[in-house]
């Protein structure tokens, strides 16, 4: 995420906030979510990815499958932009309740996840 301008993740969260503002509006706070089936699936998909964050680089193949995965889970919710998408990934690091619940799963969960949502988003959105 350091090599993108902060223009453009200005762009990116103002992306997600507009675009979630709208999606929690239309959808009576997401009440189509089973958000307990989300918090395990989450919790199982940072599991695995911890397991790549100390040496993987994050356009390898199995972090992109799980990136995947973690794109089509935030889309149970609304299916965000390309920027909304990075923009989550911004709210992770910025939101220190969103940070400390990722590190638990990996020290540099935050800025790999950051990285490899990118990565995701540059290359499939």
């Amino acid at each position: 995420m350091n090599k993108l301008s902060n223009e453009y993740l200005n762009k990116c969260k103002n992306a997600l906030a507009a675009e979630q503002t709208h999606s929690l509006s239309t959808t009576d706070n997401w009440a189509h979510v089973n958000r307990e089936l989300v918090h395990q699936d989450w919790d199982v998909l940072y599991t695995k990815l911890a397991e790549y964050a100390d040496e993987t680089a994050v356009d390898n193949v199995n972090v992109q499958t799980l990136m995947k995965e973690h794109f089509d889970i935030a889309c149970r919710f609304y299916t965000p932009s390309k920027e909304a998408y990075i923009g989550m990934g911004i709210f992770y690091k910025d939101n220190e309740d969103m940070k400390k619940f990722h590190i638990s799963y990996h020290p540099e969960m935050v800025e790999y996840l950051g990285d490899a949502i990118v990565h995701y988003a540059n290359n499939n959105l």
